[in-house]
């Protein structure tokens, strides 16, 4: 290894092939190192001053969908009064996936959820505010008075998300949230690798009439202004790999020059070897 390390070194450095090699590996990296600015986020492109205004927008509320699970909870001034419209659950147990699986109310294909003596009641494309108003007022209607203080709240079971492509931990999460952003997601998937091009991340999101696709550049920090900043629950983020991970020459400048010097002198070195 060091006899051939040697003729490399003496070959490159004294014949006009081995200058050539020299200037193509340099120039090779040049354009194959992942530049600094393609890894930071929340850059400021106009780079006036170090401030950013946070402006108020009203973002829309979600939608209950197909496969949704729901929690909802059915209180009165004397609990034995609702006991009947509530799922046998034990409060004491942790929230996680499998828990909330089994004690949620699950939309089915036709957008309704069963309730216990209330039956089927339709929630398709409401908000969790509009079922609530709404089971409450079926209650009061058909079964109590005001008199019983009936208190009800529905939440979504978890806020799920997947994320997959060029991270860390890529795969499905439930964050036991209200509201999730898109850099949060990033970072519970162990952020984006050095490969991943945080300019052009996706978002694959479920609507009523089909999926979108919307696209973030997480370099910018004008992002923090887009109402797509905040996730959905059951949004898809795909993040792409960067040209240099396809092209193979390393992620970093040492990895890079690294890998290119090897392949080259070895190219250059066998020809100038067969020639003699």
């Amino acid at each position: 290894m060091t006899l051939i390390k040697s003729i490399n070194k003496s070959i490159i450095l004294n014949t006009k092939a081995g200058k050539y090699l020299l200037l193509l590996i340099m120039f090779l990296s040049f354009i194959s190192c992942i530049p600094n600015k393609k890894l930071v986020y929340l850059q400021d492109n106009k780079k006036k001053d170090n401030t950013i205004v946070i402006n108020e927008f009203d973002s829309k509320p979600y939608r209950v969908q197909v496969n949704d699970i729901l929690t909802i909870n059915i209180t009165a001034l004397d609990p034995k009064l609702v006991q009947l419209f509530s799922t046998t659950t034990n409060q004491n147990l942790q929230p996680n996936a499998q828990t909330i699986y089994f004690s949620g109310y699950n939309v089915n294909q036709q957008g309704n959820i069963r309730i216990p003596v209330l039956g089927e009641v339709q929630v398709l494309g409401y908000t969790l505010e509009e079922i609530r108003s709404l089971l409450e007022k079926k209650l009061l209607d058909e079964y109590f008075t005001n008199e019983a203080r009936i208190f009800v709240t529905v939440k979504l079971s978890g806020f799920p998300y997947t994320v997959n492509g060029e991270v860390a931990k890529p795969g499905t999460q439930v964050l036991f949230q209200e509201k999730v952003t898109i850099l949060e997601a990033i970072a519970n998937a162990g952020d984006v690798m050095m490969t991943g091009n945080r300019s052009e991340v996706q978002i694959l999101r479920k609507q009523p009439h089909g999926f979108e696709i919307l696209t973030l550049d997480l370099t910018d920090k004008a992002i923090i202004n887009s109402p797509n900043f905040y996730l959905q629950p059951n949004d898809y983020v795909i993040v792409k790999p960067l040209k240099q991970k396809s092209w193979g020459t390393g992620t970093t400048g040492t990895q890079t020059f690294s890998t290119i010097f090897a392949s080259l002198s070895l190219i250059v070195t066998t020809i100038l070897l067969l020639k003699n």
